[in-house]
């Protein structure tokens, strides 16, 4: 009868050379370092890796409003719907931030305009609360739904009133009027 041979296993090792290099990474697209980043997507770095708090390459880039390296990531396959731990998407933190020129790419890059985070809130939500008047605008003349409501029943107009926004109400308040009629 043959024993088999226990084998040692040992506590997880992590190689601190690869995990330098992957905040390297990670800071590359926070930076807008496209250069680095295209040298290492050509490498076969995969576009949609996520740090340890699920923030994608992509989340990181559009969050700090670098547009080049937003475009470089879709080009090699970066999933724009992609939500973070705290189930935010990129077109979501773009809308937040009031960021438009962001906004564009990513919708032109596959963000769905109506795409929801994990407790159901829209970018348009995220726009109307935080008063973003050209971002609530673009959204909406892109079709982004009015009268969604998140998980616990607010829309896009009874959170930006919640909030204590300024300004959208009366252009959410307009838009709901054209549809009307």
């Amino acid at each position: 009868m043959q024993v088999a041979q226990l084998i040692p296993v040992q506590d997880d090792v992590y190689d601190e050379e690869a995990l330098a290099m992957a905040r390297q990474t990670f800071q590359f697209a926070r930076n807008g370092n496209t250069r680095e980043l295209t040298r290492l997507l050509r490498a076969g770095l995969p576009a949609t890796l996520m740090n340890e708090k699920g923030d994608s390459l992509l989340m990181l880039a559009s969050y700090h409003g670098h547009g080049d390296t937003v475009m470089l990531l879709l080009s090699y396959g970066a999933d724009p719907e992609t939500a973070n731990d705290r189930g935010q998407t990129p077109l979501a933190g773009a809308a937040f931030k009031g960021d438009v020129a962001m906004m564009e790419i990513l919708v032109e890059g596959g963000a769905r305009v109506d795409g929801r985070t994990h407790d159901g809130k829209t970018p348009l939500m995220f726009a109307a609360m935080f008063d973003r008047v050209e971002a609530v605008e673009y959204l909406l003349g892109r079709g982004a739904d009015i009268e969604l409501a998140d998980g616990n029943g607010g829309t896009a107009l009874g959170l930006a009133r919640a909030m204590g926004a300024q300004r959208t109400p009366a252009v959410l308040l307009a838009a709901r009027a054209r549809a009307v009629h």
